[in-house]
């Protein structure tokens, strides 16, 4: 028989089956009867704890009554916050979602604790996952639950409690090319697109995926600016003409005297882009891009083997110790943030004046 107790403690019974229940009244429902509430547990202690819990969530305004699952939790947040990034961007998102879900397919938001937390990124790291992959996994995890935060639906973020991972691995510098690399590059590269296209690169530190999107009018007729206004954008595979990377990417780049003659031979095309794809008016692919690229460099022994994207970095590397103020050099390169700037390798002024001269 249930114990009659005071109206907000609830009523207590053992069922036949030694279990404890404590059922509470929560609430009225949409035709006004009684809403009940049932806890259970093996012992009456724990079962009244359990509803104390509740209660005390109730009173701190969490929607203790909606039950959901972090897997469902992080698809809403994922549709709500898509909008705010760049369709490229989206794509390594769903990625790194994926990841989480997987890792806890059918957990209660709620349940989910800073230990379950640091566990996930210690497995990943077993499973060989990069650390750039574990520091995203812990940013996007920390956004999602600062929104179910913010909503009430638990009561603290459980990764702003979880132990950061110790990484043992150096941080990598951004791979740039050295000064008698850019002079060997400037004078032996060949005098077509893809070599002017290299050359402008190097002297301007555009993202190939700014370069790939330029049309003749972005670029001044005697090749002293090149104004950045769009960017290839991929999406499930194509590339499309979207914005910048970001605000600050919006931008006009002045060129060198000596690498105008490459502004102005790129800009000379019947075609609507720079580089074109096949397709008449549709952009090129950065896959073809890079296999150009590469191919130019394999043509050049004496040269590393690097990346288009390292073009930017050899030109962020010298503008770090040019005696200008950082808010202009990120203007420069499209940067917002001056942390960005001390990533790149160190580069003597000695070192600066030759890669000047050459160009």
């Amino acid at each position: 028989m249930a114990r009659k107790r005071a109206r907000d403690k609830g009523s207590l019974r053992q069922r036949p089956n030694g279990i404890w229940e404590l059922t509470l009244m929560v609430g009225f429902q949409s035709d006004g009867r009684r809403k009940y509430k049932s806890f259970y547990a093996k012992t009456q202690k724990e079962v009244k704890e359990k509803a104390k819990a509740y209660q005390s969530a109730k009173a701190e305004g969490l929607d203790v009554d909606t039950v959901y699952y972090f897997a469902d939790w992080a698809d809403m947040w994922f549709e709500n916050h898509k909008d705010n990034i760049m369709p490229t961007t989206q794509e390594s998102y769903q990625y790194t979602l994926r990841i989480l879900k997987a890792n806890f397919p059918r957990k209660k938001l709620k349940d989910i604790k800073p230990i379950d937390v640091e566990t996930m990124l210690k497995n990943l790291r077993r499973e060989g996952r990069s650390i750039s992959c574990l520091t995203q996994c812990r940013g996007m995890m920390y956004q999602i639950m600062n929104k179910a935060e913010a909503n009430d639906l638990i009561r603290k973020n459980p990764v702003r409690f979880a132990e950061k991972m110790r990484y043992r691995e150096p941080v990598k510098r951004k791979d740039a090319f050295t000064a008698e690399e850019v002079s060997i590059l400037m004078e032996r590269l060949p005098e077509d697109r893809i070599g002017l296209s290299i050359r402008s690169m190097l002297g301007t530190g555009m993202r190939s995926q700014e370069l790939l999107a330029l049309e003749p009018r972005h670029i001044e007729p005697d090749g002293s600016v090149i104004h950045i206004e769009q960017a290839i954008n991929m999406q499930k595979g194509t590339a499309t003409i979207g914005v910048p990377k970001s605000r600050d990417s919006y931008r006009n780049i002045p060129v060198l005297k000596s690498l105008r003659y490459c502004a102005v031979a790129l800009r000379e095309t019947g075609r609507k882009y720079i580089w074109e794809a096949r397709k008449v008016d549709q952009p090129c692919n950065p896959t073809y891009f890079r296999d150009q690229f590469r191919k130019a460099l394999e043509a050049i022994p004496e040269v590393r083997l690097l990346t288009p994207h390292s073009c930017r970095h050899t030109f962020a590397t010298l503008l770090k110790d040019v005696p200008a103020p950082d808010k202009d050099k990120l203007r420069l390169i499209g940067h917002t943030s001056a942390e960005m700037l001390r990533h790149y390798q160190d580069v003597d002024v000695d070192s600066l004046r030759r890669i000047t001269d050459a160009l």
